[in-house]
């Protein structure tokens, strides 16, 4: 997807960051705004009635907040993109954004032009945590929520080559569906794959494990 396919909403309490933010994206990259909202009840709506394919949505808003209309947007048909764009480096709020669909995390402090290559990436399929935050989530990954053993020192070391085959290709941002082009596969096998990988590796959803296989795979 290039820049004259992105159709972004940008979702934000604070009308002048807002503002800024919009006229950022258009001026360096050329990107087309097609809304603003200022809380999480209008965002729900506006990605309802404009179908963005991209929405750059903050935590901290009234009436409902980010992560309750993260959970919204991805209950759509088709749901765009998410990416978090916030001052939150809690790690309940990055968890639970990522569990729940988000495909980036981005904290306001980043520059114009990084945020215009973040979205980019996102855009081709990519997922982006910042790179402060992206530790903890690893350190998460590793942490035993439900008595399971320790991760061994290759946490990979249990999946089978054709278990790596498909990890190593939805950690450079494929689809099941392309996944399935590249390896000759059936979509819906790909999804048997992947729910066996989150298994073996007890991760929680595919945004976790391509951060994994991009620590671990190698070619």
């Amino acid at each position: 997807m290039d820049d004259q396919e992105l159709r972004i909403l940008l979702v934000d309490d604070h009308p002048i960051y807002r503002e800024g933010l919009a006229r950022t994206l258009a001026d360096i990259g050329g990107m087309n705004i097609v809304g603003q909202a200022a809380d999480g009840e209008r965002a729900v709506a506006m990605v309802r009635d404009l179908r963005p394919n991209m929405v750059l949505l903050d935590i901290s808003m009234p009436r409902g907040g980010g992560i309750p209309a993260l959970a919204a947007i991805m209950q759509e048909d088709d749901p765009p993109r998410v990416v978090m764009l916030t001052a939150s480096e809690a790690e309940d709020d990055l968890m639970q954004a990522l569990r729940l669909g988000a495909q980036g995390y981005v904290l306001k402090g980043v520059g114009a032009e990084e945020l215009v290559s973040i979205l980019r990436d996102v855009a081709s399929g990519r997922t982006h945590v910042a790179p402060g935050l992206a530790g903890r989530i690893l350190a998460n990954m590793r942490a035993s929520r439900d008595g399971t053993p320790p991760t061994p020192a290759n946490p990979l070391a249990d999946l089978s080559k054709r278990e790596e085959d498909i990890l190593r290709l939805v950690a450079q941002g494929m689809s099941n569906r392309e996944v399935g082009l590249n390896l000759d596969l059936q979509e819906k096998t790909v999804k048997h794959y992947m729910t066996s990988i989150l298994q073996k590796l007890h991760l929680r959803n595919r945004v976790e494990a391509a951060m994994l296989a991009r620590e671990h795979l190698k070619g």
